[in-house]
């Protein structure tokens, strides 16, 4: 299969969760499963703009330095503690910036033009009429789509649905996902090292990307090459998973114990046309039928994999759209290699004001140094060999959101 053709086929498998209504804090991040409309009008009422006076504006529209007008103030409106509701004709009444606006007033003239009087004040300039005036409904209309469902909600969405007065709305939830790392010669960071074993790096790089998507990650840690010690481990993780994601054991070896595991409870592995990354695993297990990733153990391998199958596959869950990364095109600033046949994903640094892409480092799958230091992938498609300098290609940036 074709990186596509395998996405295609995982996110087939997979349906958006169900949704539910939470707290407009915990929605942060989530996509909106409903159309959210106006409950009242925003503003909910005429309100001054301004610190200042309200006035009829026929009874100012001949004010100036020279001649100004004079009228009585029959008393101040207080945001949230107005008690003057009408203003008759020649007549003023202080008024602070979001009070309402009394009735038979249509203007405010702010402080500066005043002399701020408290019994009568001196109007020196003409405002124009219905100046600093905020009317009802001008910002929102009761009953206005104000966000359609599917939108990723972010810090401004929630401070408007909160101005309509809606405590809650029905998101897709947060996406469990658990990471177990497989091999027996790996260790915990802060452990010594034996001469043959390493440090696990790919389950804490799969729980953060798993994490920064949206989702909320377990890592369980290490599971060493033993097939009863691997379905043990992952039966303890299936009652808290709605994803699990597993990295190594997935390839041709001896000693690939997720393969040997999962193939008899009906998993599928095998070659997907990419480097890196051509080990791959997909299917569901347990009584709940959990749908698990079992993604290859190389760092790079584990982290492309990543980004081109998990990603889509939490945001399917999440109800976002789109699922994959968008894809740019970018000039190379090098010129580049690739094996015929199969998808090629370079590590890159794309210079989006000049549009401009560099790769980085060699195409190797252990290289994690090189992956921290870029910013993209850069795909190379499989009939290709070979690109000079300025060829343009398709680019994925990685720390965008989407």
């Amino acid at each position: 299969m074709t990186p596509a053709e395998y996405r295609e086929r995982i996110l087939a498998d997979l349906e958006p969760m169900p949704a539910y209504p939470q707290p407009l804090m915990d929605c942060l991040g989530l996509a909106a499963a409903e159309d959210i409309h106006a409950e009242v009008a925003l503003p909910g009422f005429d309100n001054s703009s301004m610190d200042g006076y309200a006035v009829r504006y026929a009874d100012v529209a001949t004010a100036s330095a020279e001649a100004p007008v004079r009228l009585p103030v029959l008393g101040e409106i207080g945001a949230g503690q107005a008690s003057l509701l009408a203003l008759p004709p020649g007549a003023a009444a202080k008024i602070m910036t979001g009070a309402p606006l009394p009735t038979g007033a249509d203007t405010v003239v702010p402080y500066e033009w005043t002399d701020r009087g408290v019994a009568e004040v001196e109007i020196r300039q003409t405002p124009d009429e219905a100046q600093h005036v905020r009317y009802a409904g001008e910002d929102v209309a009761k009953g206005d789509l104000l966000i359609p469902a599917g939108t990723v909600l972010g810090p401004r969405h929630l401070g408007l649905i909160a101005s309509v007065g809606r405590a809650q709305v029905a998101v897709r939830p947060r996406p469990r996902v658990v990471v177990l790392s497989t091999g027996t010669e790996l260790r915990e960071p802060g452990e010594t090292l034996g001469h043959d074993s390493i440090y696990d790096g790919n389950s804490f790089l799969l729980a953060a990307a798993a994490r920064k998507a949206g989702a909320i990650a377990y890592r369980v840690g290490i599971v060493p090459d033993e097939p009863r010690a691997f379905m043990t481990a992952l039966s303890d993780q299936l009652v808290r998973a709605d994803l699990v994601v597993t990295s190594g054991g997935v390839s041709m070896g001896d000693y690939d114990v997720v393969k040997e595991a999962l193939t008899p409870e009906g998993v599928w592995f095998g070659p997907v046309s990419m480097q890196p990354g051509k080990p791959q695993g997909f299917g569901r297990i347990g009584e709940e039928r959990v749908p698990v990733l079992c993604l290859p153990g190389n760092p790079v391998s584990s982290f492309v994999s990543f980004e081109l199958f998990v990603l889509p596959a939490l945001r399917r869950l999440m109800g976002m759209t789109p699922e994959a990364r968008p894809v740019r095109r970018a000039a190379l600033t090098h010129a580049v290699r690739s094996p015929k046949g199969k998808e090629q994903y370079l590590r890159g640094w794309y210079d989006g004001s000049r549009a401009g892409v560099s790769p980085i480092g060699g195409p190797g799958s252990h290289l994690i140094g090189d992956l921290a230091g870029a910013n993209c992938l850069i795909v190379v498609p499989p009939e290709t060999t070979a690109l000079d300098k300025g060829a343009e290609v398709d680019v994925i940036e990685l720390d965008v959101e989407f």
